[in-house]
Formats: C-alpha cells, structure tokens, sequence
C-alpha cells in the first residue's frame, strides 16, 4: 500500500537526511589504485578448465582465471568449481561457484530444494545433456533426443552475435555489448547464453510487462527487456521493478517444418540482486539471454518439459510445491483502506448480506491499528470488545476475517510509551541491526520502525506470540495478509541510530484524500469534471464513456546508466536497473545486519519469504488441524509453499484490468497459483461500468477480492445496480464450479499443476496462441474471454483447436461457430462474461450456490459433461473437508464418458455427504435417446433438447461414495 507517492517520501528524506548518523552508511573502496573497476568486461579473460573428474552424479570440473583479472565492476575470483548433476529424468544442476565458497547462496533452512534422485545411471538417461568446452570454458545444454538440434541454452561465443555491439536498446548505455565471457567477481557476475531468434520467453518477474506475457526479446518492434531482479515497493509500475523476485523463465520452442513444439525451464536459483536482458542486436541471426548479478554465485536449474505444464511440474518438484487452500478461501473477499470503525466494516457486511451479494471474507487494512501499530485495535474506533463481537459474529454466519499486518515494527517514542511487540523483541534480540550493532530504524506508517531479522535465532517465536496475543485479545482471524515486506522503508538508508524518535510519523496531509493528496483519477473515458463523480455509466439518460479523459500511462522505464567506482554496499560498481535508483531507496539499506552477520545486500530479495514461512509456521501453531491462509505482496521462489499473492497497489483502468490476466499467468509458473488482483483497482476511481467488467472478470481468477484506497469513489459491488447484478451472476457459477476450483488447487498442491493457463499450455503447437494474454482457460477446460475495453456489447476472442475442438456456451450449452485461427466476434452486453466449455470435459458442480462457501458445499451435486464428437470426456474430483492439513481424509471422483455410457468411479477414504441430484450430457446423441438407465435400472425422468444435443437426467440422490454408470441409447 504505497499512495503517499512522492510527496510523503521527499518530506521525510528532510527530515532523514538531517538526522542519518554516518556511522550508517559506512563505505569501502577497492584497496589498491590497480583494483578500480574498469566498468567494461570486454578484457575479461573468462575461465579455463584445469581439471574434471566423473561423479556419481554426474561431472566435477575445475577453473581459473583464463589471463589477467579485469576487476570490471568487482575483484576477479581465480578459482571455480562447476558440479554438474543428472538429479531426475527431466532436471540437470549446473552450479557454478567460487572454489573458496566464500560467495552468497540461499541457505538450505530457508530455501530447501529437492536433491533429485540420486540414480547414477541418469548420466546416460536424463533427457538433458551437458556439453562443454575447455579453453575457454563455456557449455551448452541439448535434449538427448535432439543431439543435432539447436541447445536449449548455449554459453559458446560461436553461437553469439560478434562484439562490440552500440546500446541495443538506444536509451540505455548499458546495453552496449562489449563481449560474452564469463564474469565471476565478488560484487559481478556475467552469463550470457544464445537464444533462437525472436524467441517466446516467459516469466522472470514479478513485473506488468507492456509488452504482455510474452516477454520482448527485441524483435518484431521490440527493444528489449531488462529484467530487474530487486524486490520494490513501487505502485505497478509498467517495465520496472516491483515487489517480487523470481529469475525463472519458461521457453516455448515451435518447429515450423514439423508443426510441433516443444517447451523447457531455466531457473537460476540465487538472491543476490540482478538484471536480466533479453535483447536482439540489430541483423543478429539469435537473441540473447545475459545474467547480470552484484553477488551470489552461477547457480543454474535445467527443466526439459516438453510441455508448458510439464515444465511448471518440475520447476515445483524442485522448489516446493503450492500449500494447500481452504476452502472458505475461494470465496470473495472485500477490503477497502478508509474502513474508519468497526462500525462502517460490520455496515458492508450488512449491505452485501442485503444485496445478495454473497461475502465470505471480510478485511481490514491499518485503519484497525492503534497508531499504526502492527498487533494492535484502536480502542475508539476500533475497541477490542466490538471487534471480538463483530468477529463471533462473522463465524456464527460461516465467514471470516482477515486483518493486515505490516513489515515494520514501531519503537518506542518516550520514556512512557507501551508497545509490547517492539519490547518483547528487544528482550529477544530479534531486530535487525546497523554495521555498528545498534538497532536499524527505519521509518515506515507509524513512525520509525525496527525490522524482524528472520535469521535470528528467537524471530519465530516473537512473531508467533505476537499472532496469538493479537487473537487471544479480540482479533481472532481466519487469515492473515503480509503488507509492505520488500520491506518497504520510507528512510533513504538507515534513519539513523540515536535519531529523534517522534519525528518521522507521516503527517496526514499526504494519506490519499487529504488536500496535499486529493483522489481525483478515473478510468479511461470517464471525464469528472463533465459528469461529476459518480462514476455512472449513464446519468439523466446520457452515456457518460467518451475520449476526454484518456490518459497516458508509460509504457516503458527510463532505464540507469554506468556505476560509480567506488564499492559501497548501499551502491555496487554494477549500477543494477533499479527503478528507484540507490538500491536503499524505500527499503531497507543494503549495509543492514543480520544476526548471523549476512547483510541485506545479499537477503534483500529474501525477506518477504522469510516471513511468509514464518507467519505460516506460526498459524499452524496457533491452529494445527487448519491450513494457514496467507496473502503476501513480496515473493519469492518457493514463496507458494507458504502463501498466495495479490498482484499490489494497481491501479483503477481498464489497461490495469488487462494487466492482472498476465500477473495471473506469471505465478502460475512461478509456483504461486492463488493469486489474483485488487478487483476494480485500487489507486485512482473505478466507475460503473469498469467495476462491473472487473468483478466477472476476477470471480474467474483464484483469489477474488475487492479492495480500494482512502477517499476513492466507494466499489463495493452493491454501490451500483448493474455492478451488483453482474456479481451475483459471476459469483452463483464461481460457488457452482467449487469442485473444479479445488481440484484444480489439489493437483496444484500434489504435482503443481497450474490451474491457470494460457491458451498455448493446452494447444502447444498453435503459433497464434502464443501471444494471447486477453484470454486465458481455468484448467483444462473452461475458457475466459473477458471485455477488457469501455463502452462496448461484443469482444474478440480466439478458440484454440484450429477447428478440431467444439467449444460450447456456457450458459446455453450450444456450439460456437467458431473462426478457425482467428478471432470470433461475441456478444457480450454489459453484465455478461464469456465462458466457453472444451469437448472432452466433465465438471461437477455444487446444484444449489449459497451466500458462503459452507453453505455451498452442502448443497446436492449436477455433473456436466460435454462429450467430444466420438463420445470421450473425462474429469476428476478431489473432495476432502476444506479445511484439515494434509494429509487427510480424501476422496477422487473419476468420470469418465464414452458414447452412450457415463461412469462415476469414486476411490479414498472421505465420505461424500452430498448426494448427484442432475447429469447434464451435452453430446448426447444428435437424435433423442430412447432408453435410459441408472445402475442398469431404467430410469423415467429425463429431458432431451435436440437443438443442443442435451440429455438431462434430474431427481437421481445417487450416492457417489458407490460407483455410478449411466447408459444410454
């Protein structure tokens, strides 16, 4: 939550910068006059192999310096290892690194990836190769299968374009090309590896890429990318970086010749902030990958694929898999920052109760706290007795609660202040601290702050009790939502020991809605000083949408330039691509001080894991028989085991609503699959008819909530007519599709599977789906095509199959007559989102959707099939009890479909309460059937509607804890 923008941040580097004790911001420099880094690698002499020995798992090789160090934005290391590991059939481990290990990599206690299979005859199996050449040492990695094909990565300068190479990217002097050799100093490293031309690159975020979800690699128009790896509390921004940190892509490959593709992963697993560039020189015949780093090591993971799907599986395998979801979580999920009391928050339950808009989870942000305080309640307008109330009250309705913690902990301010948290820390030695061994302060909502230092021996447990003291005292909650945890700092640096510590609260004239910072942008084609601030769609019978109010967004960063020479830990010789510049700008200083003496210049990009592992681990505590619910802004690799994630502080345009379908598709591959946007924006107004889109728009999505700044336009989804009639619609299918939902989320939790995908993960060797992020399907088979666009009744949408796949209308059931390769044009008035069902498909859905997810769950089940044209379809369903740990009881429904018969096969060990009240077979029979039967009993009661080829079966009560067969004929 960053809308103080720059006003807030320029007062408090006045008053910061008066008050920094130099102490602080200490500084080194190289030691000797030679050492000065030159800031160009091309003499950098790379490395030459001095020895190599076999492995058990694979090859050992050893390295050094090739000629004369070129301390090009660091000192030279002489001496590498390269271990080069088989670990499964589909993964290989290069791991590059300093001989002495004196480097960064992430320990194992905070990061624990899977170690393989250890299988020795994987050397001569593994469906990756490793190749290498020894003077100088590059390498290259092929498929088994293809050993003449072109390699998935390929570090050779053959495979190169010639250098020096002038700024790819004309407005960044730092995308001049001066060589390709390995790099390998303390404070840079440098790896560049071939690509094919034009290549389809995805992932390396977390960022709102203007050029989609397809990355651009610097062709058909393109500049290039320069991918930022340096987690940043930044408003979404458009191509810089933002909150999370994930140096992991997935490269789609298509064989025009053979009409086949296929897919494969790289991940390079390492915390130490980086810039990654995806560029093409100009009349290059490749593209390019460079990795640019300030620390760590060369650590490199392989994935072969060779599907989309395939590839996220195995990334999972690696770094863990997607924690479990309650059920209760699927609901929608309403927030706002500017709930002012307790009042106003229990006055929107009421309202949605009223409107029939069903609410399952209710949030406040840190209007709750007391001074801003984590772990506190206001006791005026937020008093402990009226929260515990209003919160008994929640659960006695089956819905729950969820409250905002912050990163940042406040310290005392007087001789008489109290705040326990910050005090019991203290006592435990938990707060992060300054070269110099006293407390970093920084300065964050409620004044300065200290930090938890996550590798602490006593943080747990300090975080822990802070949880249950909050809950035991009135704020008994069903989740918990991790805010500001890059973490954000509004300090430039250290705020300085022995600061004054009243000095640095905010003053409130730049909280959104005071004068200093007034609320007053709406989306693309609404003009308030014409219609006012409604945000109608129409007012006195007149459209409101016309092109006055356009405005621009930037489309791309203005990118850095060269470094300093001088070595500071707060500012590396290599100035990375930081869009906030100095890499301590509205964070914590790169100079900070773990207890076991890391600074964060290494474990930046690891803090919000750190503490989502440890709120999660503290829920468990707190509740053992219950899966934790967490939502999280910064990430990392691995965050998924722990959390879900909300795409930040977006913005309230139908551009933004657009961006949230690639920021869904980005953590699907990275392992974070509960993820979704602040539905209508959150900065800025929404209107009328942008709410209504946004809400059908996210009840598709995983996680589904409502959420806006202090003094916007009020977008709860009853403050309008249309808005609420649209929600009501999208929720009743979202509550009915529960048991695609989770099933979906199991197998994300048991094989990480992405629920989310896009259209080319299911129709891989389609070259026209590859850059389609305007639709998307859930799962298999559940096709979305959203309006992303103002005042229109149709939208265009493709249908994937190039003609051999039927797609049917979700609500009429009937077959779309469907361009092949191409856009169709569909209707889509206002209130109506396209949802299109894939042949081949069986869903069991919840008969009767009810206001909350309890309710829901007890309702009868329908099944839906929709029969391929030769009778197939095929389903699954995983039903457990929403809410226990795994393992845990379960059962998996297996349907199955041919022509004329339908079979139900159910195996575990749950009970299934509901019984199947209605079968809905679409693809029946092109002629109306004329026998039907259960279990080999003839039933009476059934419809068939020939226009849409339908055969519904009604009034069954089938138990389907027993196998259940219908035929017909």
């Amino acid at each position: 939550m960053l809308a103080l923008a720059n006003a807030a941040l320029f007062f408090l580097r006045a008053i910061v910068l008066g008050s920094q004790a130099s102490k602080s911001d200490q500084r080194t420099t190289f030691p000797r006059a030679d050492t000065q880094p030159s800031l160009n690698v091309s003499s950098c002499p790379g490395y030459t192999v001095v020895s190599e020995k076999q492995t058990s798992g694979g090859l050992a090789i050893q390295l050094t310096l090739a000629g004369p160090a070129c301390h090009a934005f660091g000192h030279d290391i002489e001496n590498l290892t390269v271990e080069v590991t088989y670990e499964t059939l589909t993964r290989l481990h290069v791991n590059v690194y300093d001989s002495a290990r004196t480097q960064f990599t992430v320990p194992p206690d905070v990061i624990s990836v899977s170690p393989g299979d250890d299988d020795s005859t994987l050397k001569t199996r593994s469906d990756l190769v490793f190749h290498h050449n020894s003077n100088p040492f590059e390498f290259w990695i092929m498929r088994r299968s293809e050993p003449d094909g072109v390699p998935l990565f390929d570090t050779r300068l053959q495979s190169l374009p010639r250098t020096p190479i002038a700024p790819v990217i004309p407005s960044d002097d730092s995308t001049a090309l001066d060589g390709f050799p390995l790099v390998f100093e303390d404070q840079y490293l440098q790896l560049t590896s071939a690509l094919p031309l034009g290549a389809n690159i995805y992932g390396l975020g977390e960022v709102l890429a203007s050029s989609g979800f397809r990355r651009d690699v610097g062709t058909n128009g393109g500049v290039g990318t320069v991918q930022t790896m340096w987690a940043r509390d930044s408003p979404d921004p458009l191509d810089e970086n933002i909150y999370g940190s994930h140096p992991m892509y997935l490269e789609h490959r298509y064989d025009a010749r053979a009409k086949h593709s296929k897919s494969h992963g790289v991940f390079h697993f390492g915390a130490a902030g980086s810039d990654i560039l995806l560029l093409t020189p100009p009349s290059s015949l490749a593209s390019l990958i460079q990795y640019r780093m300030v620390g760590g090591t060369l650590d490199f993971y392989f994935f072969s694929g060779p599907s989309p799907q395939k590839v996220v599986e195995q990334y999972g395998q690696l770094v863990g898999l997607p924690t479990w979801q309650p059920a209760w979580g699927f609901g929608f999920h309403l927030c706002r920052w500017g709930y002012s009391d307790v009042n106003e928050t229990k006055e929107q339950v009421v309202r949605m109760r009223e409107a029939n808009i069903p609410l399952e989870v209710m949030w406040n942000d840190i209007d709750l706290y007391h001074a801003l305080r984590d772990f506190t309640t206001d006791p005026v307008s937020f008093p402990a007795d009226q929260m515990k109330t209003f919160i008994d009250e929640l659960t006695a309705n089956n819905q729950h609660y969820i409250p905002i913690v912050d990163a940042a902990i406040a310290t005392l301010v007087n001789a008489s202040d109290v705040y326990d948290p910050y005090t019991r820390g203290k006592e435990l030695d938990v707060w992060l601290r300054n070269p110099d061994g006293s407390e970093y302060l920084g300065q964050v909502w409620p004044g300065y702050t200290v930090f938890p230092d996550w590798f602490a021996n006593n943080t747990r447990t300090l975080w822990t009790e802070g949880l249950r003291n909050w809950s035991d005292a009135a704020v008994n909650f069903s989740g918990i939502w991790l805010d500001m945890n890059e973490p954000s700092s509004f300090c430039i640096g250290s705020c300085g020991t022995g600061a004054n510590l009243t000095a640095a609260t905010i003053p409130t004239m730049f909280f959104p809605g005071e004068p200093g910072n007034l609320v007053t942008d709406y989306p693309e084609g609404y003009n308030a000083t014409i219609w006012g601030p409604s945000g109608n769609i129409t007012i006195n019978g007149t459209l409101t949408f016309g092109n006055q109010s356009f405005s621009s967004v930037p489309s791309k960063r203005g990118l850095g330039a060269a470094a300093e020479a001088g070595v500071d830990l707060n500012n590396p010789p290599y100035a990375l691509h930081n869009a906030d510049g100095l890499l301590s700008t509205h964070t914590v200083s790169t100079n900070a001080t773990h207890a076991n003496g890391l600074v964060e210049l290494d474990t930046h990009n690891l803090w919000g894991l750190m503490e989502e592992k440890a709120t999660h681990l503290a829920l468990l505590e707190l509740h053992p028989s219950k899966r934790p619910f967490l939502i999280s802004r910064s990430t990392f690799p691995s965050s998924g085991k722990w959390t879900g994630h909300w795409l930040g502080d977006n913005i309230s345009k139908w551009q933004y609503m657009y961006l949230s379908i690639q920021g869904v598709l980005q953590f699907q591959l990275f392992q974070i699959p509960f993820v979704g946007a602040d539905t209508c924006g959150f900065q800025g107004n929404t209107d009328e008819e942008l709410c209504n889109r946004w809400m059908q728009l996210s009840a598709f999505m995983p996680f589904y909530r409502n959420h806006n700044v202090r003094s916007a336009l009020s977008q709860e989804p009853y403050r309008w007519d249309s808005v609420a009639n649209a929600s009501r619609t999208a929720i009743n299918i979202r509550y009915s599709l529960l048991p695609y939902w989770y099933t979906l989320f199991a197998n994300a939790s048991l094989y990480g599977t992405p629920p989310i995908r896009a259209l080319f993960f299911e129709f891989p060797d389609e070259p026209e789906l590859f850059t389609v992020d305007r639709q998307y399907l859930v799962g298999r088979d559940l096709l979305v095509t959203p309006v992303l666009t103002p005042n229109v009744s149709t939208v265009d949408g493709i249908f994937p199959g190039q003609g051999r796949v039927q797609w049917r209308d979700w609500y009429t059931h009937e077959v779309v007559d469907a361009a092949i390769s191409k856009n169709t044009t569909l209707d889509a008035p206002l209130g109506h989102i396209n949802i299109h069902i894939r042949e081949g498909s069986a869903f069991l859905l919840y008969e009767e959707p009810a206001y909350t997810i309890t309710e829901t769950r007890e309702s009868p089940f329908t099944l839906l099939v929709s029969q391929a044209s030769d009778g197939y379809a095929f389903g699954t369903v995983y039903l457990d009890d929403g809410e226990s740990v795994p393992p845990t009881p379960n059962t998996t429904l297996t349907i199955s479909a041919n022509r004329g018969r339908l079979a139900i096969d159910p195996s575990g060990d749950y009970r299934v309460s509901q019984a199947l009240e209605k079968v809905i077979i679409l693809g029946a029979y092109q002629e109306r059937p004329t026998e039907v039967r259960l279990n080999g009993e003839h039933v009476g009661s059934w419809v068939f509607d020939a226009d849409v080829d339908r055969l519904i079966i009604a009034g069954l009560r089938e138990d389907v804890n027993l196998p259940v067969e219908i035929t017909w004929k």
